[in-house]
C-alpha cells in the first residue's frame, strides 16, 4: 500500500510540472517566429479535392439513371444552391434519394420479414410506403437545410448592412465596404458573408457589381437580399445618399425581425395550450382527486 501511494505521488507530482512547464518549454524564440514570418508560407493540400470519392460517384451514377425534367432539375439544383451545396451536385442528391427508396424497404425486408417468413398485404403495404419515404427524405432533408440557412441570412443581415454603412461613411467605396464587413471575426463562417465574398470575386473577375449581387439573391432566394440589391440598384441610378439608404434599409429590416418575434411571442400562449390540456391537466387532476377517490371507495366498502 505504501509503494502504491508513493508511485501516485510521485505520479502526480511530475504531471503537474510538466503541465506549468510545458508552455515554457513549447514556446518557440521570437527571432524563429519572425524568420518564419519572413519566410514563405508552408503549401498546404488544396481544400476541394479534384478526385470525388467513390460513394460520390456511386451516388452520381445512380442519380443520373433518374429521368428528370428540364423543370425538376432546375428547381432542385436552385434549392441546393440556395442550402449552401454546388449545383453539380443535384445528380448525388438524385442518387440519394433513390438509394434510400431501395435501402429502408431492403432493411425492413430483411430484419422483419425473413425472420418471422410473414408476408401478408401489410408487409407489402410497409414496404412501398418505406420505399415512398426514403425517397421523400432527402428532399425533406434539403427543405429544413435551405430553410435554416434563409433564416440566418436574414438574421444576419442587418448587422451586416449596419457595417457596410460605417465603411461607406468612413470614405470606403461599395466594393471595399462589401469585402471590409465580411472580413469581421463576426461573420467568419456566416452564409451571408460567403455569398457577399462569392459576389466580390465575380466583381473582381469583371462582372457588373449589381449583376453580381443579383446572382447573390438569387443563390440566396431571400426576398430581403433580393430588396437590398433593388435598393443599391436605385441608389446607383438616381444618384442618392448611399449611407443614408443603407441605414434607413437596415432599421426597416430590424423592425421586421422585431415584429416577427413578437408575433412569435404571441403564438406560445395558443402552442402551450394544447399540451396542457391533453398532459398537464389530467396529470394534476390524478395528482389531487386521486387521494379523495380513494378514500372515498375505501369509506364505500367498508359500509
Amino acid at each position: 500500500m505504501l509503494y502504491f501511494i508513493t508511485a501516485a505521488v510521485f505520479i502526480s507530482i511530475a504531471l503537474v510540472t510538466w503541465a506549468v512547464l510545458y508552455p515554457a518549454i513549447s514556446r518557440r524564440s521570437l527571432v524563429v517566429e519572425r524568420l518564419e514570418k519572413f519566410g514563405g508560407e508552408k503549401q498546404t493540400q488544396p481544400l476541394i479535392e479534384d478526385r470525388k470519392k467513390k460513394w460520390q460517384v456511386f451516388l452520381e451514377q445512380a442519380g443520373a439513371a433518374i429521368p428528370l425534367s428540364d423543370k425538376e432539375q432546375s428547381k432542385y439544383t436552385k434549392f441546393l444552391v440556395a442550402a449552401g451545396y454546388r449545383k453539380e451536385g443535384v445528380y448525388a442528391f438524385m442518387g440519394s434519394k433513390l438509394l434510400l427508396a431501395a435501402l429502408l424497404p431492403f432493411l425492413f425486408f430483411a430484419f422483419y420479414v425473413v425472420p418471422t417468413g410473414k408476408i401478408d398485404p401489410m408487409s407489402l403495404l410497409l414496404l412501398v410506403t418505406l420505399a415512398i419515404i426514403g425517397f421523400l427524405l432527402p428532399s425533406y432533408w434539403l427543405y429544413r437545410k435551405l430553410n435554416r440557412r434563409k433564416e440566418q441570412i436574414f438574421h444576419s443581415l442587418p448587422d451586416v448592412l449596419d457595417l457596410i454603412t460605417v465603411s461607406v461613411e468612413a470614405g470606403l467605396s461599395m466594393d471595399a465596404a462589401l469585402i471590409r464587413a465580411t472580413e469581421t471575426p463576426q461573420f467568419a463562417n456566416d452564409p451571408l458573408a460567403i455569398e457577399i465574398r462569392n459576389a466580390a470575386r465575380e466583381t473582381r473577375a469583371g462582372k457588373p457589381r449589381i449583376e453580381s449581387l443579383k446572382d447573390m439573391a438569387e443563390r440566396t432566394m431571400v426576398d430581403d437580399v433580393k430588396a437590398f440589391v433593388t435598393m443599391l440598384a436605385q441608389t446607383e441610378r438616381f444618384g442618392t445618399s448611399l449611407s443614408q439608404a443603407l441605414r434607413v434599409h437596415a432599421d426597416s429590416l430590424r423592425t421586421k425581425r422585431r415584429q416577427i418575434a413578437e408575433e412569435a411571442a404571441a403564438k406560445t400562449a395558443i402552442k402551450l395550450l394544447f399540451p396542457l390540456a391533453f398532459f398537464v391537466f389530467p396529470a394534476l387532476l390524478v395528482v389531487i382527486l386521486g387521494p379523495a377517490f380513494i378514500q372515498i371507495t375505501q369509506v364505500l366498502t367498508k359500509q
